[in-house]
């Protein structure tokens, strides 16, 4: 087919990093460098608005939350009663402590010995913001939103650089905090919707995306120039994309049919396609419930809410079971609910909170961390849950066991001591925790296509 200087420059109507359902203005990949440390992948789900954890495991016959959360308070009979576990932990045994009733997955997880709770874990800064407190998470430096790369990015950095065409997702319309500054990082919302975005004249697959084929023929005239190289990887990754076709999950697997369960199903299918995905990202929202949290008989917005995070986290782990031994699911929200409840009838941003870590090598069915108790003297602020657990703690053991990257003073600038838990099984490595940035890899050439539109 051919093309007139016109023609072409009309099709760059969009970067050829935009999907069909946002604009992104790059798509990079790295450059190969050194082979990765380990074959795992690491998913991180994230709970924006900040989830109350108070609701999620409840210590249901604590006589403080009880009197706290009047209406609030789960039952402690009938069928929204909590799902009672037992912590294994005695710091734990002071009181009884359950799911809430929509997750019964998530305790069919527990008690296979898939899936560990880390109990008043979470951000030690005091701020009650949403946008500083997921800002300081995801950046890994509590107190500090200026870091210009999340600790995501810093993790594979340290690792070598990537050496696979799909070495980080967020199964999202835009990268998260947490993989600022990775140019390797592709934000997707289904393989099925990945392409080039551009005027339907020039994308035209009957006629075999013909803009596509000239991005290929520009970029496959040079052999060494590193703008040609990214680009070339640009084009493998749309067409691995584009074979990978509709998603099937598993016999017997249902997803929840919302954005969080499309988002886990195409995490899935590019776990499945083996392009060599090493971290993913996926974000479920509606958390921040200040009012109607509940009914009081248990049921409402949030327990429902609970219900799709249950159901989507056991059809996914259950969707890739030949994936066990390799997988590490962390789920985290940037703060906990206050104790008492609201004029509202919900709660307001609170500090401790709940992390859950999910995998096959996860020394699951136990309760982790110190329970600090909700006597008004044992609270912070004397109204919200304190926290005993450092959720930079959690991550680091899985770094280090998990990911073989004991590099913890580059990921997590400033953090003191390393202190596993006893989480995840792998070996210690000696952590280093000097914050030397000079091993960093170089993550890649960017790849641009301008905007050029037609004036109309």
């Amino acid at each position: 087919m051919q093309w007139t200087r016109r023609e072409f420059l009309m099709g760059c109507s969009a970067a050829i990093a935009a999907m069909a359902a946002a604009r992104i203005g790059q798509l990079a990949f790295a450059e190969p460098a050194q082979p990765q440390a380990t074959n795992e992948i690491f998913i991180q789900i994230f709970l924006r608005g900040g989830c109350d954890g108070l609701s999620l495991l409840c210590p249901y016959e604590d006589n403080y939350y009880r009197t706290a959360r009047g209406s609030l308070a789960l039952p402690t009979s009938g069928a929204h009663a909590p799902l009672r576990i037992e912590p294994y932990n005695p710091s734990f045994s002071m009181t009884a402590f359950g799911l809430n009733s929509r997750m019964p997955h998530l305790r069919d997880l527990y008690n296979s010995g898939h899936l560990a709770f880390i109990h008043a874990c979470g951000l030690v800064d005091d701020t009650r913001s949403h946008f500083d407190a997921m800002d300081y998470i995801e950046r890994g430096t509590p107190g500090n939103k200026t870091t210009n790369s999340g600790w995501l990015t810093r993790h594979l950095q340290t690792q070598g650089g990537a050496t696979t065409l799909l070495p980080a997702v967020a199964a999202s319309s835009a990268t998260p905090a947490s993989l600022l500054s990775y140019n390797g990082a592709v934000a997707v919302t289904s393989p099925k919707a990945f392409k080039v975005d551009t005027g339907w004249r020039y994308n035209r697959p009957q006629e075999n995306y013909p803009f596509l084929n000239v991005l290929r023929e520009m970029y496959n005239r040079s052999s060494i120039n590193p703008l040609a190289q990214a680009g070339r990887r640009v084009t493998q990754v749309i067409d691995l994309m584009r074979a990978l076709g509709d998603y099937t999950p598993a016999s017997g697997i249902t997803y929840p049919d919302n954005s969080f369960g499309n988002a886990l199903k195409t995490v899935a299918q590019l776990i499945k396609a083996d392009l060599g995905l090493q971290v993913a990202t996926i974000d479920f929202g509606g958390w921040d419930t200040h009012e109607a949290q509940a009914n009081s008989d248990g049921s409402g917005y949030l327990p429902d809410r609970l219900g799709i995070l249950s159901q989507g986290l056991g059809a996914f782990y259950n969707d890739l079971s030949a994936y066990h031994s390799r997988l590490t699911i962390v789920v985290l929200s940037e703060f906990g609910r206050r104790l008492g409840r609201n004029q509202s009838n919900g709660t307001d941003h609170g500090h401790g909170n709940v992390m859950m870590v999910l995998g096959g090598n996860v020394n699951g069915r136990r309760i982790y961390g110190t329970w600090p108790g909700l006597h008004p003297d044992q609270l912070d602020k004397r109204q919200d849950l304190q926290i005993t657990t450092d959720y930079r703690q959690v991550l680091s053991e899985i770094l280090v066991r998990r990911l073989g990257n004991p590099k913890l003073g580059v990921v997590f600038p400033g953090l003191a001591a390393y202190n596993p838990l006893g989480i995840v099984r792998g070996p210690d490595l000696p952590p280093d925790l000097s914050a030397n940035t000079t091993t960093l890899a170089d993550t890649g050439y960017q790849v641009f296509v301008p905007v050029i539109q037609q004036c109309r």
